[in-house]
């Protein structure tokens, strides 16, 4: 289940989403492939080594923790799961896990199996979610919780073609997740006795990412000042690129040995 302190995931919160130069002269301050475009790095890992599972499950446990959601919560270890890291030159500053359906089925199939299974058995659909969401104290930058979002949606798309997106949120979290990534609530709030709260279950058809990106994109040209976090996610061109990086037989071996998936540039965390 995702949870995260209330101020992260209040709209409120998130506010306008930063400083952006449209053709009146701002500049859309979204992470850049670039080596340069900005001096903050941060390295994209796969959570595949002992010790980068042990740094995301005490960043889960931690932040989870701090909100009364328990500390016992562990990584899962099938192939059909992927954890991604997002660290610095000192620490790991966030993580979420994406899981593919498979035999051993969703974590969202323990309360959720009921809602889950008319998607699955639709010709054609292929379901995944995400989990185990977690960044460090602090409202975690706007641009940073966009790359890595995004690369998340490249990676379960290109390397598994799935095709509806889930996650469980805590109920006071479920406007965050529509207005920001356009994310639909399914069925009513069930208890999620994993975390001892109220669960609600949302989902997002992938094909969809692609238009909400441009239409976020068009909205910079405007006068409207844009909400989505659609309109930090990578431009086009680096887009393609890390479709290219992430598919390669290359990246996913230099990342299952300890080096970085991709390396991003940020704005000032």
């Amino acid at each position: 289940m995702s949870v995260q302190p209330e101020a992260f995931f209040s709209t409120r919160a998130m506010g306008s989403l930063g400083s952006r130069s449209t053709d009146r002269g701002t500049t859309v301050q979204r992470a850049r492939l670039a080596a340069g475009a900005f001096d903050t790095a941060i390295d994209i890992e796969l959570a595949d080594t002992t010790d980068r599972r042990e740094d995301a499950c005490s960043l889960i446990n931690r932040r989870y923790a701090w909100r009364g959601y328990g500390s016992h919560h562990t990584l899962p270890a099938h192939r059909a799961s992927a954890t991604f890291t997002a660290s610095d030159a000192a620490r790991v500053l966030g993580t979420v896990t994406l899981v593919v359906d498979s035999d051993a089925g969703l974590a969202a199939d323990k309360i959720f199996a009921d809602e889950l299974n008319p998607f699955r058995e639709t010709p054609g659909r292929k379901i995944c979610e995400l989990s185990r969401l977690a960044f460090e104290t602090g409202l975690p930058s706007k641009p940073l919780l966009a790359a890595l979002f995004h690369i998340v949606f490249i990676y379960g798309y290109h390397h598994h073609r799935c095709t509806d997106l889930f996650i469980e949120v805590n109920p006071r979290h479920r406007r965050f997740y529509e207005a920001m990534l356009g994310f639909k609530p399914i069925g009513a709030p069930r208890t999620n006795a994993s975390v001892g709260a109220p669960s609600q279950l949302m989902w997002l058809e992938i094909s969809s990412i692609r238009r909400r990106i441009d239409a976020a994109m068009g909205d910079l040209s405007s006068d409207a000042t844009p909400r989505s976090l659609y309109a930090l996610f990578f431009s086009r061109d680096d887009a393609l690129e890390l479709a290219d990086e992430l598919t390669s037989e290359g990246s996913v071996h230099r990342a299952r040995n300890g080096n970085a998936l991709v390396k991003v540039f940020l704005p000032d965390l």
